[in-house]
């Protein structure tokens, strides 16, 4: 377990845990199921429009540019110790300092 009671588990895709006969005899019953007995009275329905984006799609790729920065290592590895995206929160970091270093005009 890690700090925050978080469990970890690495699924390795060449090497599947072996299943038990429970779960062999369930899979069968699935396959074998036709589609309209699947029930979806536990999912809520749609309302409106759905459009799906990846998250880079929230941000257009012309405003950011690639750069190469020399970090301190403890630094570094703060950020990235709070997770995905620490480069996002490292840009909103420096963002706040611009903003509250920006002379007002």
């Amino acid at each position: 377990m890690s700090a925050r009671n978080t469990v970890k588990f690495k699924l390795d895709p060449e090497n599947f845990p072996p299943l038990t006969d429970e779960q062999r005899k369930r899979l069968k019953e699935v396959e074998a199921m036709p589609d309209v007995e699947i029930d979806y009275s536990d999912i809520p329905r749609q309302t409106g429009t759905v459009q799906w984006t990846r998250p880079g799609a929230l941000v257009p790729a012309k405003s950011k540019q690639q750069v190469t920065l020399r970090l301190d290592a403890d630094v570094l590895n703060f950020f990235k110790g709070t997770g995905k995206r620490y480069q996002s929160r490292i840009n909103a970091v420096l963002r706040e300092y611009i903003n509250a270093h920006r002379k007002t005009v």
